[in-house]
């Protein structure tokens, strides 16, 4: 439906690309950067091939490597986590607030050792973690703060967009986010010229000029394809975010008597709605009932990190977070996104109300 909506202009952009046969990084790439920059209140931006690899170079770039820890939440997509144990360091999980669904910052600085160095938060749904006190910790304790923002683009946290706040801040722009390609990409944003110089030398493979290399880099170049979609859909991006919203007000009026806790947005913070989730402790019968009734509801997450077979192999698996636990049972994420119609939003509200009044009569409770 957004496809169908800028066809005319997603399609020029391509062509221009191919008229260009600059396929690989260019103006393309570097007019984004630009533009990306500016609409989350950076000083630069770094196109990268995705959002796994905008937090692995990230982390890369502040120089966390074997030995080191990274404290972070175990509710998260995997490649959170996947980053920094692929740079040989160790995530060190943490519980959730039950309200926001990130990161607890009252937990943090007890899992705090010798061995710590960056704390990296995740602005989970849409919605941002509570930064001030992250950031009163990681300047304590002279700590990295990198922000994965993946899912938070025009986020906002205290008058301040996700992306501006920590260290770094690591996007993705996998086509279902709020603005999203049409095949993988990724980028990162900060305030450190130095920072963000290495990384671009990272993403590509560390060279120096085109066959001198002075660093083991990666292949994480952005190519000009994505980065000509990306620029047709940012000037859009902040219609398609109040969009979101109106479709979350709207969800939250009809489910407000219906027995499901409805997504929490705090005060200091703007949710963009990445996903709409709900929870309730009939969870699997609701979900059953919404798919009967052809509702495309899912889970975002059904299995935290430290329950995740890989992690649990790394000796995770011992690691008790209750909160994350329960939330992770209960969760339902409803359809949303900005083409979204009344009657969907009403017809998905109702399947959710008939849901957990059948279970509640047919006595499930898990």
């Amino acid at each position: 439906m957004q496809y169908a909506s800028i066809k005319a202009e997603i399609n020029a952009a391509i062509q221009r690309v191919l008229d260009n046969s600059s396929f690989i990084l260019g103006r393309e790439v570097s007019d984004f950067e630009e533009t990306f920059a500016k609409t989350v209140g950076a000083r630069g931006a770094v196109g990268l091939a995705s959002g796994t690899g905008a937090l692995q170079l990230a982390l890369r770039a502040v120089g966390i490597g074997p030995g080191d820890e990274v404290i972070t939440t175990a509710h998260t997509f995997f490649a959170t986590g996947e980053a920094v144990s692929q740079l040989g360091a160790r995530p060190v999980f943490v519980d959730i607030d039950l309200a926001t669904y990130n990161i607890d910052p009252n937990l943090v600085e007890a899992a705090i050792t010798e061995r710590t160095k960056a704390i990296l938060p995740v602005h989970l749904y849409g919605h941002p973690a509570d930064m001030r006190p992250l950031r009163d910790i990681s300047t304590r304790h002279n700590l990295w703060l990198i922000e994965d923002a993946a899912q938070a683009v025009a986020a906002e946290h205290e008058g301040k967009r996700c992306g501006s706040i920590g260290d770094l801040a690591c996007f993705s722009f996998y086509p279902s986010k709020n603005l999203g390609a049409y095949g993988d990409a990724g980028g990162v944003t900060g305030n450190d010229e130095s920072l963000l110089a290495k990384i671009r030398k990272l993403r590509d493979h560390g060279r120096t000029s085109k066959y001198e290399h002075d660093e083991i880099g990666f292949g994480q170049r952005t190519d000009a394809l994505q980065a000509a979609i990306l620029s047709v859909k940012l000037p859009r991006l902040e219609e398609w975010t109040e969009q979101r919203r109106a479709h979350a007000r709207r969800y939250n009026e009809l489910l407000s008597n219906i027995e499901v806790e409805t997504p929490f947005e705090a005060a200091n913070s703007r949710h963009v709605y990445h996903l709409y989730v709900i929870r309730t402790p009939r969870r699997d019968a609701v979900l059953e009932h919404l798919r009967s009734r052809g509702v495309d509801a899912g889970i975002h997450y059904p299995i935290p990190l430290h329950r995740q077979p890989a992690y649990v192999k790394l000796g995770h698996g011992g690691l008790s977070l209750p909160i994350t636990e329960r939330v992770a049972a209960e969760i339902i994420s409803l359809p949303i996104y900005p083409e979204l119609t009344e009657e969907q939003i009403e017809f998905v509200a109702d399947c959710v109300g008939e849901a957990v009044l059948r279970s509640r009569h047919a006595g499930v409770n898990y």
